[in-house]
């Protein structure tokens, strides 16, 4: 049986910036807070840290930093996604090469894989590694969604760890529950559907909302992981309003604002993706005064 490589909340942190560059000292500001938080994992150079507007080296130094600074007080996944498959191994590589302790690679965008081809990208990318490997599932970005009976072949790899599955559809979930052995995890990859997907067997969140409020997402997810979901639910809908405003404009603009507002200035994002509106900005400083 496999043990899932964290349980509860993993963050997908912030890529820091200062000027054009990675700003490295407020990287291990933010990773001591997510340790002091109790949180288990953070991926880094996910969606929400930028990963496509990083360069491949900029990454690597990333993950090096990252898991010299947290030790075995957490685990590091690096994102290493790609839709090359060829890119994505070598990248993969070097991420294990740099400590990372697994890796969250999302599926080939853009070029759109058949089922098989999600099959042969997945395999050859856990086949050139020896830590564990979470698919990442997020249609609305990618213009793919990983079939059920995907996951249920995915299974049989030793270290395809799982999926973080962000399709919206909570219907899927019962489904990869249903399908694919107990030991395939499943995380949520939406922070409105945190005890919803862990009522239902997830092992936890990979998510944005604990850039923000770490102890609060921590709360909820072992509430539900302790089988309180009462408690979890309750403290689902009462953030119910910050996730909503997290998500206002294209992540990671609104989480970058929420952290300067919370004294964790990690600089703008990169291009394409421009400041926050003024109203959104307004409604997110409404919501942290709160």
């Amino acid at each position: 049986m496999r043990k899932p490589i964290f349980t509860g909340v993993c963050t997908a942190l912030v890529t820091p910036f200062w000027g054009g560059s990675v700003n490295y000292p407020m990287l291990e500001q933010l990773l001591k807070r997510q340790l002091e938080a109790g949180i288990e994992a953070v991926v880094l150079c996910g969606t929400t840290g930028e990963s496509p507007t990083l360069t491949d080296s900029e990454k690597i130094e990333i993950f090096r930093r990252a898991k010299q600074y947290v030790g075995d007080e957490c685990k590091i996944l690096a994102g290493t996604g790609s839709n090359n498959t060829e890119h994505a191994v070598i990248l993969s590589k070097a991420a294990e090469a740099a400590g990372a302790d697994g890796l969250l690679v999302v599926t080939p965008y853009y070029n759109k894989a058949t089922s098989e081809g999600l099959l042969a990208h997945y395999s050859a990318i856990a086949g050139a590694v020896h830590i564990p490997v979470i698919a990442y599932n997020v249609p609305s970005r990618t213009g793919v969604d990983i079939p059920v009976e995907v996951y249920a072949c995915l299974a049989k790899i030793p270290n395809l760890a799982g999926v973080k599955e962000a399709s919206n559809d909570i219907r899927k979930i019962a489904k990869i529950r249903a399908n694919c052995p107990p030991d395939f995890a499943v995380w949520s990859g939406n922070d409105d559907q945190i005890a919803a997907v862990m009522a239902l067997g997830g092992q936890g969140v990979v998510s944005v909302l604990s850039n923000v409020a770490p102890l609060e997402t921590q709360a909820l997810a072992q509430a539900a992981l302790s089988g309180d979901f009462d408690t979890a639910a309750d403290l689902q809908l009462r953030m119910l309003p910050l996730i909503e405003a997290l998500f206002s404009e294209v992540n990671p603009i609104p989480v970058k604002a929420a952290m300067k507002l919370i004294g964790y200035d990690c600089g703008g994002c990169r291009l394409p993706l421009t400041p926050i509106s003024r109203e959104n900005f307004e409604k997110l400083q409404t919501l942290l005064q709160k």
